[in-house]
């Protein structure tokens, strides 16, 4: 979000007084206007950064936030970007702008692999992975399986092989730090973010952002409000808002309601993004680095206590940083703390890495489930108990009815 014009508080930017002078790029590149960026021309433009960089014999560092667009950046067939020719992929194939049923069907019919992975609910797996049957003329599948195959043969002799693309994390230039905090205090901390950025205008970001649409609106142009900065956390949470401002008729304690929501539900948003991103660093980035033989690449930095930031967090990284650039030995990474010794085992990035096959439907609740974990969850939930022991209940009952009628059958 942060590669966006606009919303510089609502995205958290970093100022120019933060920047104490040092080159910071691809913040705010993207124009409201302009068409927003999928993660292929991300990695494109940042690659040719990273280049430049290197070519002064200066440090490229990669700030995250979204965790699959820099992931895209370390490590070889990461990203599967279908071919484009200039037009739009809904205009070009119209099934892509159907709903979710529509384009689940036609992905069963074209790739059912694909089709079984994914959530009947998960609108954007299931058109991604239709998109690249569609703009590629392959299903993305077998593109998948060709790029595992790849993997398990490029690392089977040890030799080198002309066609082997190595990643970044591959050859060993990578080095990553997770500056880590505990659940509750992450949750103190987000949620006083917000509050921060209340106070510093968040509210008037937002009505300039919804002036620009309306503009954009009253001048005939469809602004798809799925992508690009119209998904950015502060800005969607405050609709319900705006639309009773502008209708005139909200009394005002009704506006002060709903002004309080939609901080409430920024502060909710953010807490459940902060969550996702932990988890795709469980179970998608420590698993892809384990793979490749590089987790002890990856530093746990704890910063839950921040008056010990210098100490826990700074130091460490900049001594392990320096280390690393001078080849010589660094640390296991299990050494810093308790919490990188609980994260960051090789067990543990095992057992948390998801298989992508799982895939288990729950007949009595109607709910279908694509993750191992959260199906054990669903399994012990009330609800699912609750419906299970009434199922039971009717069962039972058939059973006796059918006994009864049986009986006097008989009689």
């Amino acid at each position: 979000m942060q590669m966006y014009d606009g919303l510089p508080i609502v995205t958290n930017k970093i100022t120019i007084e933060e920047q104490k002078g040092i080159k910071h790029h691809l913040l705010g590149c993207v124009g409201l206007e302009e068409e927003p960026w999928r993660v292929g021309v991300f990695k494109q433009q940042a690659e040719g950064i990273i280049g430049e960089i290197r070519k002064k014999g200066r440090l490229p560092v990669l700030v995250g936030g979204t965790h699959y667009y820099t992931q895209s950046l370390l490590f070889a067939d990461s990203v599967l970007e279908p071919r484009s020719d200039g037009e739009e992929s809904d205009v070009r194939f119209p099934v892509l702008a159907g709903s979710t049923e529509e384009m689940l069907e036609k992905l069963r019919e074209v790739d059912p692999v694909m089709a079984s992975r994914w959530h009947p609910n998960d609108w954007r797996k299931i058109r991604r992975s239709l998109e690249i049957y569609l703009t590629t003329g392959r299903r993305a599948s077998d593109i998948y399986a060709e790029q595992k195959q790849r993997r398990v043969l490029n690392k089977g002799d040890g030799l080198e092989k002309e066609d082997v693309v190595h990643s970044p994390v591959a050859n060993g230039s990578i080095l990553l730090f997770w500056v880590h905090s505990e659940s509750d205090i992450l949750k103190q901390r987000l949620d006083s973010r917000i509050d921060k950025m209340v106070k510093l205008g968040l509210l008037d970001e937002v009505k300039s952002l919804d002036k620009f649409l309306h503009q954009q609106t009253e001048a005939g142009v469809n602004v798809d409000l799925t992508r690009g900065i119209w998904v950015s956390i502060g800005w969607k949470e405050f609709e319900p808002y705006l639309k009773a401002l502008k209708s005139g008729t909200a009394t005002q304690e009704e506006l002060d309601r709903l002004y309080e929501l939609s901080v409430e539900q920024t502060q909710a948003s953010t807490r459940q993004y902060a969550r996702r991103q932990v988890r795709w660093i469980r179970c998608k980035l420590a698993p892809a680095l384990a793979a490749e033989n590089a987790l002890d690449k990856l530093y746990l930095v704890d910063s839950s206590d921040v008056s010990q930031f210098d100490a826990a967090v700074s130091a460490p990284a900049i001594d392990i940083t320096a280390k690393f650039l001078h080849g010589e030995d660094i640390p296991p990474p299990q050494e810093l703390s308790d919490a990188a010794k609980e994260f960051l085992s090789p067990q543990t990035a095992v057992e948390e890495s998801r298989d992508p096959n799982f895939r288990q439907e729950c007949e009595t609740c109607g709910v279908i489930v694509v993750v191992e974990e959260q199906w054990g969850r669903h399994l012990k939930s009330r609800r699912h108990r609750a419906l299970v022991k009434k199922r039971n209940r009717i069962a039972a009952y058939g059973r006796l009815q059918q006994n009864i009628e049986t009986a006097t059958e008989v009689t």
